[in-house]
């Protein structure tokens, strides 16, 4: 249908149409008070030309992992993704999908999300995983509720350690549903046993840890889940996954639930979002997993076939009985890990994993040669790591910026109480040089 611009005359026949004889009568239910009553400040009309071209002037101001050496980290990483990731992700079959998961038309987005589901299982170690939640702090907060529907206790252990946005995401699930939630205290950078073991009763439903934790330090996560089990509550673990390449996985060390943020298995940094929670149980907690779960079956032709399964009626109508108020995923970023996943195999990840740990420890050896630059934390560390400075991080990150250098985190703004804190994550990425022009730019600083 061609364009028909709007004239006066056609505007009264619209009108006169749905019954009404000007536009202010359209807002009469709109009080007075809060209505728009000056001129819209708008700029003259641009062409397609025009337009794209102020776009790029304004996209051009961003400072980013393009323009940028990248030490952030805090639960983004900027691994490097193949550019067979976005080739696939960006067909339309994939990328314009909008119900993904009735079998009679999407056998395709069905099958992926079931090798997604596959892959995970197999690179945690656990029995079962979902086919995604939004990210990895509404996984852990969804953690959180399945221990507390499960074991019917009031109450979740979490330790300081965990990253401190999930926390706040974790206490924001709780506090509609009457749990309370306590906070374990860390002692030189990672959970304390102590205080775990003096915080444990007969109401704790789970304990939740993160390993790595948030500051990069590896949790003893096997000492752990037998203090949490023999008080009977689930030992719930948030992990990285690319850290999987190395460390043993959660479904050896006895984790109950198993959660962790995919955005390092394919998925770009972009500003912080979107990205995909990843969310795995043991058999015996299936029936509480949140969100949507693909399963394999045979049709009236005995042809292999992929299906929703294990979803109650609840879970998408009656919703205050239901496992979870989440009934969706992520696919298009599950999508991604899914084919970063296939095409970098158990080796690939292994070695990404393997020159991260590399990379940080030598970057950390570096920095310690600095005069007054110390590790916050003894503990082992993976990818990531913190270190005090003798001068404000801020001022260290203001000044490697201005050389393109995204320098890292400044801890102080966290509850943590470190004013001399800076939060540096390695990936395979980064070179000598990158680091060695790091260590270049801060000596002359210091």
């Amino acid at each position: 249908m061609p364009f028909i611009p709007t004239t006066d005359s056609n505007r009264k026949e619209m009108l006169k149409t749905i019954g009404v004889s000007d536009f202010e009568e359209l807002l009469q239910p709109v009080p007075e008070k809060i209505r728009f009553k000056k001129a819209y400040d708008l700029p003259q009309p641009l062409s397609e030309l025009e337009v794209t071209g102020l776009l790029h002037d304004l996209a051009a101001k961003n400072e980013h992992g393009g323009t940028h050496t990248c030490f952030l980290g805090g639960g983004a990483y900027d691994h490097f993704i193949p550019a067979a990731v976005g080739h696939v992700t960006s067909r339309s079959e994939f990328y314009t999908a909008y119900t993904p998961y009735q079998p009679e038309v999407s056998q395709g987005n069905l099958q992926a999300i079931y090798e997604y589901q596959t892959m995970i299982a197999n690179l945690t170690g656990m029995d079962v995983a979902n086919a995604s939640m939004y990210d990895g702090a509404s996984s852990l907060a969804e953690a959180a509720l399945l221990a507390h529907t499960q074991t019917r206790r009031p109450e979740i252990l979490v330790s300081k350690a965990v990253h401190p946005f999930y926390r706040e995401t974790v206490k924001t699930y709780c506090m509609r549903s009457g749990v309370e939630v306590r906070e374990i205290d860390i002692q030189n950078g990672g959970t304390d046993p102590d205080s775990l073991r003096g915080a444990l009763s007969d109401q704790t439903a789970g304990v939740l840890v993160q390993h790595p934790n948030f500051f990069g330090c590896l949790e003893e996560v096997e000492s752990m889940e037998k203090i949490v089990h023999e008080a009977g509550g689930l030992f719930v673990v948030s992990v990285d996954p690319i850290s999987l390449g190395l460390l043993k996985p959660p479904g050896q060390y006895g984790a109950d639930v198993a959660t962790g943020e995919g955005q390092s298995l394919g998925n770009s940094v972009s500003f912080g979002g979107p990205y995909v929670g990843i969310f795995t149980v043991k058999q015996e907690l299936i029936r509480r997993l949140p969100g949507r779960l693909v399963g394999v079956t045979m049709d009236s032709d005995e042809k292999r076939g992929f299906v929703l399964t294990l979803q109650t009626r609840e879970q998408h109508i009656r919703r205050e009985k239901a496992t979870s108020s989440i009934c969706t995923n992520q696919q298009l970023c599950a999508l991604a890990s899914t084919v970063y996943l296939a095409l970098m195999g158990k080796a690939g990840i292994r070695t990404v994993a393997h020159l991260s740990t590399q990379k940080a420890h030598y970057m950390a050896g570096r920095l310690a040669e600095l005069p007054g630059v110390d590790r916050l934390f003894s503990r082992p560390f993976f990818k990531e790591f913190a270190v005090r400075l003798p001068v404000s991080p801020q001022k260290a990150i203001d000044a490697l910026r201005k050389e393109k250098i995204f320098a890292g985190i400044d801890l102080d703004r966290f509850d943590y109480g470190i004013k001399d804190g800076l939060l540096i994550a390695v990936t395979e990425k980064r070179t000598r040089g990158e680091i060695d022009r790091y260590m270049d730019v801060l000596k002359n600083l210091l």
